[in-house]
């Protein structure tokens, strides 16, 4: 179907053993190795331009899924999307001066191996320029762009050509700041290989991620489009185009300041410029803002400087009472409802939960500075304004006061602006139009030289002039973030009973009262003077009452069967207390959710012998289960004792320094994870069939270990071989003072996974209840997984 002059390859690739070891983000400390991988390579070029084979752009996602979901939003949606995209290109690519390459990875879920094997196996690879990433946590809306960079150039094109541009620097900063316990294949292009680029992704209806309703049903096909149309665009738009290699690139980016501010207006069109632009804008900005605010306390003297500092403790009353108020909900709801998140379901319900009782305390707390600040110009302004009415008097008093508040919401902007702009943030342009366009409508309409000329009540155009844009470019942005902090509810809680149940509610409730005072305090400034202050707060009231209502009534469920908890059944077969010694294995089922609150409702519906609590901490090497359910009843068979791993030591010596040989037999294992306790080893070498796969030096720990996660395919090793390296002071006594067995962390941690389900694990996952779904990730066990350990003192 391709063009006459455009050339169609396919490569299907077998990526040898390998291994990554990220420096960033969610893998510092762990080692990603990897075997038997199995990507489909598309490289689409003209036939009469060489330089295309030596230029290229890489469009990237991955064919594999956890073991949990069908995965059509993560990642088959994008799957399809560049298989139209194939299909497109191949009709125009006879004039480009770039291939572009379609990368069908595997491998990704089990911590971004698939790009890792092809970036440094590949030998397309060295002719990419530019690496754009597909990629969903959710299922369904605007594919957005999350991460651009770090040159420009891919986010200028696309905002020149896109139809529908969506896309936030907001997103990148908090995504890069390590709040969202993710990562992305982006990750590998830009850290292992030095690639520029995007990283796009679909976030509606995140509860889903990784979960059994990540199902077609529910995979909206208007997001195809989206995505598909602005890619199309996009790649048509650079494709013609001449790339910067990499050192010409890497250049341009150690000049610190060719990084990119960009965000999009209700997804019609696309604003970017470069850092450098955005320090002489804000730099320009905060020093005219200063210059006004000299100006006018100079003109208006020491009671202007007191009303100013008054109006700012308004500001920060506002923020107290309004965080006071909402907190507490997030405390409360654990005690109230059946579930500590029942908003997950129905995310509108954190409106009555949260924002009702933040609104009540940003109002309650500015009413406060309000009185506080009228008391003030009532006494100042006694002598000043002696030739006019009593009346009179009072009013104007109330106009300069409700004056006050509205300025004290620049204060706010103008402090995060300042810090952003200190730091580099690209987020700093919100806090720019938030303290911009409001202060412009009210010196273009409110504000006057002229110290003789008295106050009046603020004018509604003001407001609507001063906040109208603001509104327009950061609502939808807002609204996303509080979905995307909702979704992550069902998954809150990594290593399940180690994290209070309040805690999620406590962020969301923070969350929405730093956006009530930040976003309204300008409107806010309105209400004490308006005779429908009573009414709001009456209504308000009112909404959260209700809120609660519904929630203590359970009239609406915290999860239904298309939003669903997280939990996850494993059948264990645990050695890890039986090293050395000829006895049978424990074996039992554990239930565990990462999302918060206990297990009961669901265990009784089981109905299998589960018993809850903490009394047994799991740790299915380093992610720990404090909180679970776990049965011996009616085990029955489904393993043997063939499946059980060995670590054998196969020497231990000691000459310079104490070095050890342990061989690893995973059995019937491709899939399996390893901790080596770096307390006691220093460094160690790791090989499989003699063949070095992580060398000596390097190694990063979390917590005093250092984690392995292999997987593979069906033709993976199973024997592998250790070399430890101990340290100086490492344990040497195999007892203690009293002649006892000394107690103390393993030398080394094993889980091995195996995609098999037995009986017992087969019929608690057919009476799991309706709302809840096995959840999967890199460090999640299948439900079948056995536990053994090597102690210190072997």
């Amino acid at each position: 179907m391709a063009h006459w002059e455009v050339d169609v390859q396919v490569d299907f690739f077998h990526a040898k053993s390998g291994a990554n070891r990220m420096v960033s983000g969610l893998f510092v400390g762990k080692t990603l190795i990897y075997s038997d991988l199995y990507h489909i390579i598309l490289r689409i070029l003209p036939k009469y331009a060489s330089e295309a084979e030596d230029n290229a752009i890489l469009v990237s996602s991955h064919i594999d899924t956890v073991f949990s979901t069908e995965g059509a939003g993560d990642c088959s949606s994008c799957v399809a999307v560049m298989l139209e995209l194939a299909r497109g290109v191949s009709q125009w690519a006879h004039g480009f001066k770039n291939a572009v390459i379609f990368l069908f990875n595997t491998g990704e879920e089990e911590g971004l191996n698939g790009a890792h094997s092809f970036i440094t196996q590949h030998p397309w690879s060295s002719t990419i320029r530019m690496a754009i990433d597909l990629e969903a946590m959710g299922i369904g809306g605007k594919s957005s762009i999350f991460q651009a960079g770090p040159h420009p150039l891919a986010i200028e094109n696309f905002a020149k050509a896109a139809k529908y541009p969506n896309g936030q620097i907001v997103s990148q900063d908090i995504f890069s700041s390590g709040v969202i316990k993710s990562a992305t294949d982006f990750q590998v292009y830009q850290e292992v290989a030095g690639l520029s680029g995007l990283d796009f992704a679909y976030t509606d209806n995140s509860a889903v991620y990784h979960t059994k309703n990540d199902k077609l049903e529910l995979l909206k096909p208007g997001s195809l489009q989206h995505l598909g149309d602005n890619m199309l665009a996009f790649l048509l738009q650079t494709a013609p185009s001449n790339l910067p290699k990499g050192k010409a690139m890497e250049a341009e980016e150690k000049t610190g300041h060719e990084t990119a501010i960009f965000f999009d207006i209700l997804g019609t069109y696309m604003v970017v410029y470069r850092q450098r632009f955005a320090n002489l804008l804000h730099n320009s900005v905060i020093m005219q803002s200063i210059l006004i605010w000299v100006t006018s306390l100079l003109m208006g003297g020491y009671p202007a400087a007191v009303s100013l500092a008054l109006s700012c403790l308004s500001v920060i009353l506002m923020w107290i009472f309004s965080l006071s108020f909402s907190i507490p909900v997030g405390f409360l709801l654990p005690l109230i409802s059946s579930s500590p998140v029942p908003f997950v379901a129905n995310p509108w319900l954190v409106v009555g939960l949260f924002a009702a009782p933040a609104f009540l305390g940003a109002l309650t707390g500015q009413h406060l500075g309000y009185l506080i600040l009228h008391s003030y110009l009532s006494h100042a302004s006694s002598k000043r304004m002696q030739n006019l009415s009593p009346v009179i008097q009072a009013d104007v008093i109330k106009f300069e006061a409700e004056r006050w508040l509205f300025k004290a919401g620049f204060v706010q902007w103008f402090v995060l602006l300042m810090v952003g702009n200190y730091y580099k943030i690209g987020s700093s342009y919100v806090a720019l139009v938030w303290l911009v366009s409001p202060a412009f409508a009210y010196g273009f309409l409110e504000a006057t030289l002229s110290p003789v000329r008295l106050p009046r009540p603020l004018k509604i155009v003001t407001l609507l002039m001063g906040i109208s844009l603001p509104i327009l470019l950061s609502a939808g942005m807002f609204i996303r973030m509080a979905g995307t902090l909702i979704g992550t509810a069902v998954r809150f809680d990594r290593n399940p009973g180690s994290t209070p149940e309040w805690l999620g509610n406590v962020i969301i409730a923070i969350y929405i009262a730093a956006v009530i005072c930040l976003t309204l305090a300008y409107l806010l400034s309105y209400f004490h003077l308006s005779g429908a202050k009573k009414s709001i707060v009456l209504s308000t009231c009112m909404l959260f009452g209700l809120s609660l209502a519904v929630v203590l009534s359970g009239t609406v469920p915290s999860f239904t069967e298309d939003t669903a908890r997280a939990v996850n059944v494993v059948h264990v077969v645990d050695t890890t207390e039986k090293y050395g010694e000829m006895q049978d294995p424990r074996s039992y089922i554990s239930i565990f959710s990462t999302t918060p609150g206990n297990l009961i409702k669901e265990v009784e519906q089981i109905n299998e012998g589960f018993v809850c609590g903490r009394d047994k901490v799991l740790d299915f090497v380093t992610f720990s289960v404090k909180y679970g359910c776990l049965t011996n009843d009616d085990i029955g068979g489904g393993w043997s004792k063939s499946d059980i791993p060995v670590l054998h030591v196969d020497s231990d010596t000691e000459g310079d320094g104490r070095t050890t040989q342990i061989s690893i037999d995973t059995k019937v294992s491709t899939r399996w994870s390893l901790a080596i306790n770096t307390q006691e080893i220093e460094d160690f070498l790791f090989k499989e069939n003699s063949d070095e796969l992580v060398p000596l030096g390097g190694k990063g720990s979390n917590n005093g270990w250092h984690i392995f996660q292999f997987s593979g395919g069906k033709n993976s090793p199973t024997r592998f071989d250790l070399t430890l390296f101990w340290r100086k002071n490492s344990t040497k006594s195999a007892h203690n003072a009293d002649g006892q067995r000394a107690e103390q962390r393993p030398l080394l941690k094993l889980r091995t996974d195996v995609n098999r389900l037995t009986p017992k694990a087969a019929r608690v996952l057919t009476k799991l209840p309706s709302w809840c779904s096995q959840f999967g990730k890199s460090t999640s066990p299948y439900n079948l997984a056995f536990l053994t350990s090597l102690p210190v003192l072997f």
